[in-house]
């Protein structure tokens, strides 16, 4: 054991007491250079311009224009849409719609099974037949009693007949009459059931309450339709659903603080989420006056006025902006200043536009007015001719060195 420890310690190597600073201070001076390489690398990213793209402040005529005061945003809604479903129980045997088809109001989009009410409406024709074959009998008799009582008369005032004969003949008149207008009573009453029967059968017929387009198709032949929710998922409640396309119309949410600007037929553009190079006119129908205490807002019924194009389509997504005079825009003057809307920012509740200057940029603090298509309008912060940075980026500060590409 004691030469094993001997022999460790021949191997092991003995440094001497000058090699020890040697070593450290090797160390400082890696740690020097990796200081020195991380300031030139900060000093080199923090002078490197960033690259940006600027637009004009352009100063433009506004009389007599619009401006846009208000953006919200909704969907294309039916005021005139209906599930159609049956008025009885029953099993479809035939489903006459399909989705994207045009109906006309009345039109047959389903039958049901319709050999009971067949059968009822053949028993029902059969008992007004019964009934009008008694009433022409009891007619029939009743002139034979009439004729008899006229031929009693003319012997009892020869001395012939008998008084009692006359009287029997007078009452089998009334009887007749009486049973004539029983007869006439049934035949009604059989009248009226023929058309309950043939009513039932024409409900077994489904048909569309009005003009307009079918969106969905919701039964298929074999399933069993009812018009109340019954026997658990397997019981359909409506064949297909119609929505008339001449009743669409936009409903937004407008914020309660900026209600104020709308107002009753305010003219409105509409831009199509699917289609944003649409712009479609319209106008303020109503304000609902209601406000939803959830979400401190108020409804905004929307007209449009290029109804029937098929590009139109219930429940699109939708953005409008509101129109107003530009002469009644605060602050609105003979001329305005319009700056792309990409270039200003909102931070903080309040608009600012990073403005070049000798290779660098200067964050200026404006005031937004309305908005003409894709500009808007600033009343105040800039001139006429000031270069802005559009679509400024998240690390864009004031004083930051930028290239403009």
């Amino acid at each position: 054991m004691t030469d094993s420890v001997d022999r460790l310690d021949e191997l092991r190597l003995d440094r001497g007491p000058e090699e020890r600073p040697r070593v450290l201070w090797r160390g400082v001076v890696a740690v020097l250079v990796l200081a020195a390489v991380v300031v030139v690398a900060w000093v080199l990213l923090r002078d490197r311009p960033i690259a940006v793209s600027t637009a004009t402040v352009v100063e433009v005529e506004r009389q007599g224009a619009e401006v846009a005061v208000l953006d919200a945003s909704g969907y294309v809604v039916a005021r005139r849409q209906a599930t159609v479903s049956s008025k009885t129980t029953g099993r479809i045997v035939e489903v006459l719609v399909e989705e994207g088809m045009a109906v006309e109001d009345g039109q047959l989009l389903a039958r049901l099974d319709d050999a009971l009410p067949s059968r009822q409406v053949a028993l029902s024709e059969a008992e007004l037949t019964a009934a009008e074959t008694e009433a022409k009998e009891a007619a029939v008799g009743l002139d034979r009693a009439r004729r008899d009582v006229e031929r009693a008369g003319r012997l009892r005032e020869e001395g012939v007949g008998s008084v009692v004969a006359l009287e029997e003949a007078e009452t089998g008149v009334d009887a007749l009459a009486a049973r004539v207008e029983t007869s006439r009573a049934r035949v009604d009453v059989a009248r009226r059931q023929l058309a309950l029967r043939r009513q039932e059968l024409e409900d077994t017929r489904i048909r569309a309450p009005f003009a307009g387009v079918a969106v969905s198709k919701d039964a298929q032949p074999g399933e069993m339709i009812s018009p109340v929710s019954a026997g658990g998922g397997f019981t359909r409640t409506g064949v297909a659903t119609i929505v008339d396309m001449a009743s669409l119309e936009i409903e937004v949410d407008v914020n309660e603080a900026y209600i104020q600007r709308v107002e009753g037929e305010q003219r409105v553009v509409a831009v199509l989420d699917a289609y944003p190079d649409w712009r479609i006119p319209a106008h303020v129908i109503t304000v609902v006056p209601a406000a939803d205490r959830q979400k401190a807002t108020f409804k905004v019924r929307i007209g449009i006025e290029e109804l029937g194009d098929p590009r139109l389509l219930p429940d699109m997504g939708v953005k409008v902006s509101f129109q107003a005079e530009a002469a009644s825009v605060a602050g609105a003057g003979g001329r305005s200043l319009l700056v792309p809307e990409s270039a200003v920012a909102t931070r903080d509740g309040g608009s600012f536009v990073f403005v070049l200057r000798d290779g660098s940029v200067e964050r200026r603090a404006v005031t937004r007015g309305g908005r003409s298509g894709n500009r808007v309008e600033v009343v105040a912060g800039l001139r006429p001719g000031d270069e802005v940075v559009v679509t400024p980026p998240d690390s864009l500060a004031d004083g930051a060195a930028v290239r403009v590409e």
